[in-house]
C-alpha cells in the first residue's frame, strides 16, 4: 500500500485538487454569474477561525457558518488536516514550495526543522480574538480564505482578464470569452489592488525562502487548529525501534513539527509526506498503541508570551478604533455601504474583507476601502464607487454572496420598497449633491439633463426647472437646470457615473441620509430632540 495509488498521501493530493477546483468555481460562478444557485460562499463558511471570531464579536452564529463545526470535528478525528487536505491557499503554498525548493536533502531537512518564530501565530490569534471580542473584528488581514478571496477577486483574475483580452485577433472571440471571468463586459478596475496583489505575492514568494511560511509563523487559523489538534484521536507515532535517526522524514515535512524527534502535534499538518520518506516503516498515523513520550501535544508557548500577546489584544482594540472614521458622529461620508448593509459599527463587527462582494457586483462599483475613507479598521470593506460604476436598482448579488451578514440578504422587493416593504420604503444608500460651480446649465449655461434621464426612481429625485437667460452673445435662451429632491433620492449613483462632467462630476453621492442607520439623516432632527 505504501507505493501504491491509494496512498495516502495520494488521497490528500487528490482531496488538495478538488478543494481547490471548488474555489476556483466558486470565484467563476460569481464572477460570471454563469452557475446559478452556485454556493459561492460555502468555502468560506466552513472556516472555523470565521465562526469563532464572530461568535465573539457578534454573540451569535451567522447562516451557514455553523458548517464551520465540520471541521472542528475532523480536527479533533484526524489532527490538523485542514491545512494540508482542505484549505486552497495552503495548497498554493505547498505547491510554490515544492515548484521551487529543489535542494540537497540535508538543506530541506535543515529548512523544515522547528522554529521557535512558529510562536508568532498563536500570538496572533490571541490578538484578534481579543479584539474580535470588543467589536473589532480583523482576521481578514491573515485569514487564509479572505486573503485568497480578496487577492484572486481584486488582483490575479483582473490581470488575467487584462492578459486573455489582449490575445485580440489572435484567437476567436469564443476562445476568449472562456478563458476570461467577465465576458462581454470591459475591464474591472479595483482602487488599491497593487497592495492586495503585493502582499498576495510576497506570502506566495517567501515559500521560496521558508517553506510554508505564512502556515507555519503566520496563519491564525492554522493556530486555532493547532491548538484543539491536541486532542486528536489519530496522529504520527514514530516506533523508536524501528528508527534509525536518519531523518529523512524531515525532508518533506510541510509543518515542521519534528516528526523525528518528540512530534509536535500542534504544528503537524498531517501531510503524511514522513509515512513515504521513511526507509524503516517507523512513522504510522494511527489511533492505538500511541507512545505518548514521543509526542508534544501542547504548542510551544509560554505564560509569559500569552500575557503579552493579551496585552497586545488589548491595546489594539482603541488603537485601531481611533485610527479610524466610523463612529456615528464622525463618519466618512466616502464610505457609502453596499445595499443590505447593517449599521456601522455592526458591520466592522462582521465584515472579514474577503471582498466576495466585489467579486460579484455586475456594475464594479464596490471597491476596497482605503485608507483616506476610514482608517486602519474599515481597510479593503466594501465601499460604492460611482465614478467607476452605479448601484443597479434590481440587483441584491452582494447580499447573497456575504458569509458572515456583513451584508444581510435582501430581496429586490425590499430593496425597492415594493409589496410588504412599501411602508418602510426603499433602501437609500445616500443622497446626491448638485455642484451648480461644476454643472453644465448652472455654470457655463449649456444644456444638460443627462442626471435627470437617467435617474431610475419614480417620480424622478432630481427634477428641472426652466430658467430664461441671455448667454454670452446676448441671446435669449431656456435652460434646464436640474436640481435634486433629497427625500426621493436613493442614493444608487448614476446620475454621478453618467455625469459628463468627467474629471469631477457635477452631481456627487454621500453616505447621509443612508436608510440603515439613524444617525445619518440628512437634518439630525433626533440629536436637538435629545438635547432639549
Amino acid at each position: 500500500m505504501k507505493y501504491s495509488l491509494l496512498r495516502l498521501t495520494n488521497v490528500r493530493i487528490l482531496s488538495q485538487v478538488l478543494f481547490f477546483v471548488f474555489f476556483i468555481l466558486s470565484l467563476y460562478a460569481a464572477w460570471t454569474s454563469r452557475i446559478f444557485g452556485y454556493p459561492v460562499s460555502r468555502l468560506m463558511e466552513i472556516n472555523p477561525l470565521l465562526l469563532v471570531s464572530t461568535l465573539l464579536s457578534t454573540g451569535f452564529v451567522y447562516g451557514f457558518l455553523g458548517w464551520s463545526l465540520i471541521i472542528l470535528g475532523l480536527t479533533f478525528l484526524f489532527g490538523r488536516v485542514f491545512c494540508n487536505w482542505i484549505c486552497p491557499l495552503g495548497t498554493l503554498h505547498q505547491f510554490t514550495g515544492w515548484l521551487f525548493n529543489n535542494k540537497n536533502s540535508e538543506l530541506l531537512r535543515k529548512k523544515n526543522t522547528y522554529r521557535s518564530r512558529q510562536f508568532i501565530k498563536y500570538s496572533l490569534l490571541i490578538i484578534f480574538l481579543i479584539s474580535a471580542t470588543f467589536g473589532a473584528l480583523q482576521i481578514g488581514w491573515l485569514d487564509p480564505l479572505a486573503i485568497l478571496y480578496r487577492s484572486f477577486s481584486t488582483t490575479l483574475i483582473p490581470t488575467w482578464d487584462m492578459l486573455i483580452g489582449k490575445l485580440g485577433v489572435f484567437a476567436p472571440d469564443k476562445v476568449i470569452e472562456l478563458l476570461t471571468f467577465k465576458p462581454g463586459t470591459t475591464e474591472r478596475i479595483f482602487l488599491g489592488s497593487f497592495w492586495i496583489g503585493v502582499l498576495f505575492i510576497g506570502f506566495v514568494a517567501v515559500n521560496i525562502w521558508h517553506p510554508r511560511f505564512f502556515c507555519r509563523v503566520l496563519c491564525p487559523t492554522g493556530a486555532l487548529l493547532g491548538f484543539l489538534s491536541r486532542f486528536s484521536l489519530l496522529r504520527i507515532n514514530r516506533d523508536i525501534e524501528k528508527c534509525t535517526d536518519c531523518n529523512l522524514c524531515l525532508t518533506r515535512c510541510e509543518g515542521a513539527c519534528d516528526p523525528q524527534g518528540k512530534l509536535r502535534l500542534s504544528e503537524c499538518l498531517a501531510c503524511l509526506n514522513c509515512l513515504d520518506d521513511c526507509p524503516e516503516d517507523a512513522i504510522r498515523y494511527s489511533m492505538f498503541n500511541l507512545d505518548q513520550n514521543q509526542v508534544r501535544p501542547a504548542p510551544d508557548y509560554s505564560k509569559r508570551k500569552l500575557v503579552f500577546a493579551g496585552v497586545l489584544g488589548l491595546i489594539s482594540y482603541p488603537l485601531i478604533k481611533i485610527n479610524g472614521k466610523t463612529s456615528n458622529d464622525a463618519y466618512s461620508p466616502l464610505m457609502i455601504r453596499p445595499p443590505g448593509s447593517v449599521e456601522e459599527n455592526e458591520f466592522l463587527a462582521r465584515c472579514i474583507k474577503c471582498d466576495q462582494c466585489l467579486n460579484i457586483c455586475p456594475t464594479n462599483v464596490l471597491q476596497p476601502a482605503g485608507f483616506l475613507e476610514g482608517g486602519f479598521e474599515a481597510l479593503w470593506t466594501p465601499v460604492m464607487k460611482f465614478n467607476i460604476g452605479h448601484c443597479q436598482q434590481k440587483c441584491t448579488l452582494c447580499s447573497e454572496a456575504c458569509p458572515t451578514g456583513a451584508i444581510r440578504k435582501i430581496s429586490v422587493a425590499e430593496k425597492m420598497g415594493k409589496g410588504p416593504f412599501e411602508n418602510n420604503g426603499p433602501i437609500r444608500l445616500g443622497t446626491a449633491f448638485m455642484d451648480t460651480n461644476r454643472c453644465l446649465p448652472w455654470a457655463n449655461e449649456i444644456p444638460c439633463v443627462v442626471c435627470e434621464e437617467v435617474c431610475p426612481v419614480a417620480p424622478k429625485a432630481i427634477q428641472t426647472k426652466d430658467v430664461e437667460t441671455k448667454d454670452v452673445f446676448g441671446e435669449l435662451i431656456t435652460l434646464n437646470k436640474p436640481f435634486i429632491v433629497p427625500d426621493l433620492c436613493i442614493g444608487c449613483g448614476i446620475c454621478q457615473t453618467e455625469c459628463p462632467v468627467t474629471d469631477q462630476a457635477a452631481v456627487y453621492v454621500t453616505a447621509v441620509g443612508e436608510s440603515r442607520s439613524q444617525y445619518r439623516k440628512l437634518l439630525l432632527k433626533h440629536r436637538y430632540q435629545e438635547e432639549g
